[in-house]
């Protein structure tokens, strides 16, 4: 199969133009584009949620390496899996500075209740972050309230 060049729809046999956007096909640069497509071995939507494996790391791989660095749906969710996780960084040390001085103030008593809270709190942020990387394995632009639409504007 030959593909176009612009828009990589699949050009019939013989044709010299592309009939989804008219451009000038070649065999040859068709089975480039081809290529390229199978070189990097994975999908956008695979990609998408393995921007969020990592947090901050695997957002600015994404971000940076070719194929994916151009693809708004991949660069969406590295930026949104980045100021999540500098959101969850700020929190826990909001909240272990909060845990601390209630705890010192209160002889630990109010340090047991808050480390059972933040437990609960940890296992809906690890809920939180398995459905953010279910949302973008299904190609859906999920946006994390303010976080999402932050990360919407930096992908462009």
């Amino acid at each position: 199969m030959i593909y176009c060049d612009k828009c990589n729809a699949v050009v019939e046999e013989g044709s010299s133009f592309c009939k989804a956007c008219g451009a000038p096909v070649t065999a040859s640069s068709g089975n480039a584009s081809q290529a390229g497509a199978q070189d990097t071995g994975m999908s956008a939507n695979v990609a998408g949620l393995l921007t969020y494996i990592l947090g901050v790391i695997t957002g600015i791989i994404f971000l940076v390496i070719e194929p994916y660095k151009d693809n708004s749906f991949v660069r969406f969710h590295a930026f949104q899996s980045i100021f999540f996780n500098v959101a969850l960084v700020a929190f826990w040390i909001a909240w272990s500075i909060i845990t601390s001085i209630l705890s010192f103030a209160t002889f630990g008593v109010l340090g047991l209740a808050m480390a059972g809270l933040g437990l609960i709190i940890a296992l809906f942020i690890l809920l939180y972050w398995l459905f953010l990387m279910y949302k973008a394995y299904r190609n859906e632009r999920y946006k994390i309230p303010y976080i999402g639409d932050l990360a919407a504007k930096q992908a462009g």
